[in-house]
């Protein structure tokens, strides 16, 4: 078994000694530094909760009018849409026409009804991890908590029963085992980013780690 503590340290090691910029690729849709690749892999915590749709609830909460509480059934019940978007992860890797079946995370907040003073959004997994992003991004078309993948379901690994799929930026600002969106006023750093992770983690900006401005 991997002993992920000395993963996490070498990854904030990592992140302390920032990065070179990325060789740029043939491929435009490929951002520099990354490799595309045919899999999809598997990058965690080391936690992988075994949440199934029984138990398996969505709350949207925080700065909102209504509070949202959601299980399996009232998840499906929502306007479902397919997507094809590329993924980019910050270890270098890319993979195009990835296909994802959810619910645009836009739909969720129009049912919340968020204040005016919310700005922030902070995504909680079932794991414990958290990632942080402006209300804005989330209001793309391509941005959903999605609980298929080429067809199938998502599997455990790969953060089922539903994650957040956030195309524009890396991959560690989709939350896997999502279990709830807080919105706030003020920003607040998630796991990677507190480690010195790039708040923004745009990937055709190379914005890695919070030194590569």
């Amino acid at each position: 078994m991997p002993d992920w503590k000395k993963l996490i340290e070498g990854k904030v090691g990592l992140a302390k000694k920032g990065s070179k910029p990325g060789k740029v690729g043939d491929n435009p849709r490929i951002p520099a530094g990354q490799t595309q690749v045919k899999n999809f892999p598997i990058l965690d915590m080391g936690i992988k909760p075994w949440i199934g749709t029984v138990e398996w609830k969505l709350q949207v909460f925080g700065l909102v009018e209504e509070e949202l509480n959601l299980d399996w059934a009232a998840f499906q019940a929502l306007p479902q849409v397919d997507d094809v978007s590329d993924f980019h992860c910050v270890t270098r890797w890319s993979q195009l026409d990835m296909h994802w079946r959810g619910v645009r995370v836009r739909d969720l907040l129009a049912l919340a009804r968020p204040l005016e003073t919310a700005r922030f959004a902070t995504m909680h997994g079932y794991d414990g991890y958290t990632t942080n992003l402006p209300i804005e991004a989330l209001l793309d078309d391509d941005v959903l908590v999605a609980h298929q993948w080429n067809g199938q379901l998502l599997t455990r690994d790969h953060g089922g029963p539903a994650r957040m799929v956030v195309p524009k930026r890396y991959a560690w600002k989709g939350a896997k085992w999502l279990k709830g969106i807080e919105l706030h006023e003020f920003d607040r750093p998630g796991f990677w980013e507190v480690r010195g992770y790039h708040n923004n983690a745009d990937p055709f900006k190379e914005e890695r780690f919070s030194d590569d401005e």
